[in-house]
């Protein structure tokens, strides 16, 4: 990845408990570049260009700071402690019942109200990368340990957005983290529809109604995504009103150097590759999707505005000893990354 062509730029955006926030644009030499704010760390904008060369942002995202203080979707997003839902939120480590925020019924989804999409991070700019830094105090959110939280946002010549995630306790712990960016790579000229979605997976975790983890994992079949239409698995399923949010497990052969999702959008011509470390993606079609105030494309959000792609360790992986483990011990370094390749074709 080139970054010495990456120019950064910051600027006040307001004021959140007392503390500064910024708006920070990494731009490269064709113009194109993203922005991202250290409220929630979140990811704002990702402007890139169509087929014709028309330049359009491809996420969801908010003008001001107030959206993000008011938004309850985690537009953008860095999600932590732990992505995704705790099972009744609480959990055992090491003979030690830890009880978290119940937001989601009688389960945590996202970490909860303490949760890191509505923190101010520490912001710095170090070799054309923008570091933000948390820390989190034992037993926020009902979560063990002292934990010193980073995401590295990076910006290539290329048109791609690196993402990596690194943290260190003093306890063990248990941590799972991703970015809950929306994608639409029509720049908002339309719903998610029409977009086509390849998963490097044949199997999926089979969950309850209120998305909570069996245990057990089954094949995907009609759920499997090989560039098919979003719309023509809403068909199969007869859930357009509802959508999908499902857990990808990515196949067996799957590596960091592999492609693990792609999206596609024709009428753009915009394509999305995703790379990761992770060994899955939660797929979210936006079937709540909702905000208070109006987003970047000038209209209120709403259902189907947008897709996640949340590359992350298992849903509720503490209450499963057979999933792959989140748990992190004080000798440790939790180091991951998302990869989002932006092009044409």
């Amino acid at each position: 990845m080139t970054l010495e062509a990456i120019h950064i730029e910051k600027k006040v955006w307001g004021k959140h408990h007392g503390k500064d926030v910024f708006l920070f644009r990494l731009q490269n030499e064709t113009g194109a570049f993203v922005e991202v704010t250290n409220y929630g760390a979140s990811l704002v904008s990702v402007n890139v260009p169509d087929k014709l060369g028309k330049q359009g942002n491809v996420v969801l995202g908010f003008p001001s700071l107030e959206g993000y203080v008011k938004d309850s979707c985690y537009i953008g997003s860095t999600i932590g402690r732990i992505a995704n839902r705790i099972g009744g939120a609480s959990f055992v480590l090491d003979n030690q019942m830890y009880c978290l925020d119940k937001n989601d019924g009688v389960n945590n989804n996202h970490g909860g109200k303490e949760g890191f999409h509505n923190k101010v991070f520490d912001a710095a700019i170090h070799n054309h990368q923008l570091r933000l830094t948390y820390t989190s105090p034992h037993g926020e959110g009902g979560f063990p340990g002292n934990l010193v939280f980073r995401v590295t946002y990076s910006w290539s010549i290329t048109n791609e957005l690196l993402v990596q995630y690194s943290a260190i306790t003093d306890m063990r712990t248990v941590c799972n983290f991703t970015n809950h960016a929306y994608f639409n790579l029509s720049a908002g000229d339309e719903k998610i529809d029409e977009h086509q979605l390849y998963i490097a997976s044949r199997q999926v975790v089979e969950t309850t109604e209120d998305y909570i983890p069996t245990g057990n994992v089954l094949p995907a079949h009609q759920l499997s995504f090989q560039s098919q239409r979003l719309k023509e698995k809403f068909t199969i399923q007869h859930e357009r009103e509802h959508g999908l949010n499902t857990y990808y497990i990515f196949d067996p052969s799957h590596k960091p150097t592999s492609l693990a999702c792609a999206l596609y959008h024709n009428a753009s011509g915009r394509k999305l590759n995703i790379f990761t470390t992770y060994p899955g993606v939660q797929l979210y079609t936006g079937d709540y999707l909702k905000s208070e105030t109006a987003g970047l494309q000038g209209n209120n959000y709403e259902p189907f505005d947008g897709v996640c792609l949340e590359c992350q360790y298992y849903p509720d992986s503490p209450n499963h000893p057979h999933f792959p483990t989140v748990v992190l011990n004080p000798e440790q370094e939790y180091k991951e990354y998302i990869a989002y390749q932006f092009s044409v074709e």
